[in-house]
């Protein structure tokens, strides 16, 4: 519980139970009347409502159509999901809300609109981006431990060529910029075949600006290219990027290949395994720093809506009482960029705090002038103490909020079991340097029991079994990702003992051939896999 005391009762901050209740009270009571003055809403984003502070963190997924968005979700969750669509050409043409819920099946949008999903309810209640978008937005939820921490939003793939001629019927990068103020990871996905950014993608990137801090790019499908190749497209990729983004800073690229089918080239198997981690365990810190990025939105929410009421209201105090006054408008507009000027210089404001010029002159146009509100000091003077008293209160016990941190859910199941795995040799920097009977006619395994066999005593067994890193050296041949193989290390492995025997290791070696020849792998052993040696007595899943 959050409070706090002072000895001067009438300048005590008001008292709040967490975090997030303060930021819902000083957005209605503080922030919230000087939007609605001075029209923020209409220039900028609808209104926060409780849900878009109650909402769990959300990962949205952008990039040109077939760079792997959707196999990638694929890859997280480990499982199919309702609405998947998976192909070369633009399979995508919708925004798809992956979620929570034990009752799995696409959800139909108006129901995601009027009942409890009301995360997405101000999508249709301001009407922004009307029903040609709310047509081609669904919610899929599915029964997966990863969406208990998390929601993940796959956006339509990006069109490049001709197809970017294609009118897509509503603002898609407005859009874009609407979920990138409500998201807390922005993942921008590359292929490593198709690094030419479109003009549609560029104008999608330049969007989310303002969001630098959530985005995370990812050269995807890297093992489609050699090693020297991929250095090659790395430095493409960053000089392209260099372009579009205007940052002095580097940005971080996460480089892999993000799906359960063999590696073309599975030379950069290590660097993958660690970039994988890197960006797993930037994602698994989303549900303990939802707080804190909420709080950081809300900041950056204030700073543009105190600009839009200088904005405003220089525009109203410039206009004639009686004649003129389409004519003033149209100059003003006109001049807007150095209004904007005269705002910095008189408030000290930092240009990078103000919108677009060319985006306000173009929303500028539907208005009435007259009808602005000239400035209202009262209304600033509460957002700055809100900004000053109250946001700084909150900010100094989210570190001390370890009750909360502590029972912030933690992202589990699905590709994130991986993640500093201890158990399997196909964990993270696992298999290198671990300490270190025939099966009955009827099982399956035995059709090809003579090769596997075979391999297994190359591999150097003491006491009838081989260690986790020999067995890894012979299973990475397969050149199937780590976390496919992991899976397998754990289905074969079912004495759990972190060796494998004869008949472990074949069955290891089936499910192999299982996976290549393209067909999933069981999440738990179906009992005509388990070893005939085995049955009756197996351990049980830890």
């Amino acid at each position: 519980m959050f409070s706090w005391m002072s000895k001067n009762e009438d300048s005590s901050p008001e008292m709040y139970e967490t975090v997030l209740e303060g930021l819902k009270k000083v957005y209605k009571n503080k922030l919230l009347p000087l939007e609605q003055a001075y029209h923020f809403h209409d220039f900028h984003s609808p209104p926060y409502e409780d849900a878009d502070f109650d909402a769990k963190p959300t990962v949205m997924l952008v990039g040109q159509y077939s760079t792997g968005k959707t196999t990638f979700i694929r890859y997280l969750l480990e499982r199919d999901f309702p609405g998947i669509h998976i192909g070369p050409e633009p399979t995508t043409d919708r925004f798809i809300a992956v979620m929570y819920d034990e009752r799995e099946g696409s959800v139909p949008v108006f129901e995601i609109l009027v009942t409890r999903r009301q995360q997405f309810s101000p999508l249709d209640k301001f009407g922004k981006f009307g029903n040609s978008f709310l047509n081609r937005f669904q919610c899929s939820l599915v029964n997966s431990p990863v969406l208990k921490g998390i929601s993940i939003v796959d956006t339509p793939g990006i069109l490049s060529g001709e197809k970017q001629r294609v009118d897509r019927g509503y603002d898609f990068t407005g859009v874009l910029e609407w979920f990138a103020e409500r998201v807390d990871r922005i993942i921008l996905l590359f292929d490593a075949h198709k690094l030419d950014i479109s003009d549609e993608f560029r104008r999608s990137i330049e969007a989310l600006r303002g969001h630098d801090d959530k985005i995370r790019i990812v050269l995807n499908k890297a093992d489609m290219v050699d090693h020297q190749q991929l250095m090659r497209v790395y430095g493409a990729l960053m000089w392209s990027l260099g372009k579009v983004l205007q940052t002095p800073e580097v940005a971080r690229v996460y480089i892999g290949s993000f799906w359960d089918q063999p590696l073309v080239h599975d030379v950069n198997r290590r660097l993958f395994e660690d970039e994988e981690q890197d960006l797993f365990k930037d994602l698994q810190s989303l549900p303990r720093n939802a707080a804190l990025r909420k709080l950081n939105d809300l900041i950056k929410r204030a700073r543009l809506a105190k600009v839009q009421a200088y904005i405003i209201s220089a525009l109203r105090k410039d206009m004639p009482s009686v004649f003129g006054k389409e004519g003033k408008k149209k100059e003003l507009i006109k001049k807007l960029d150095e209004i904007y000027k005269q705002i910095q210089r008189e408030y000290q404001i930092s240009p990078g705090d103000f919108p677009k010029v060319e985006k306000m002159q173009e929303l500028l146009q539907h208005h009435d002038f007259t009808k602005f509100q000239t400035l209202r000091p009262r209304l600033i003077e509460v957002v700055d103490k809100m900004l000053s008293e109250d946001i700084a209160h909150l900010m100094q016990q989210i570190p001390m909020d370890d009750e909360a941190r502590v029972a912030a859910p933690v992202l589990k199941g699905g590709a994130f079991d991986g993640v500093k795995d201890m158990v399997s040799p196909f964990g993270y920097k696992r298999g290198e340097g671990i300490d270190a009977g025939q099966g009955e006619p009827d099982w399956i395994v035995n059709k090809d029991r003579h090769k596997y066999d075979s391999i297994f005593s190359s591999l150097n067994p003491v006491d009838g079994k081989v260690t986790g890193a020999n067995a890894k050296a012979e299973m990475v041949k397969s050149k199937l990702p780590n976390s496919v193989l992991g899976k397998i290390w754990k289905l074969s492995d079912v004495d759990k003992d972190g060796f494998l025997d004869a008949d472990e290791f074949a069955l290891a070696m089936h499910l192999i051939q299982v996976k290549i020849g393209g067909y999933d792998i069981p999440t738990e052993l179906p009992d005509h896999l388990v070893p005939p040696s085995k049955r009756g007595d197996a351990r049980p899943e830890e």
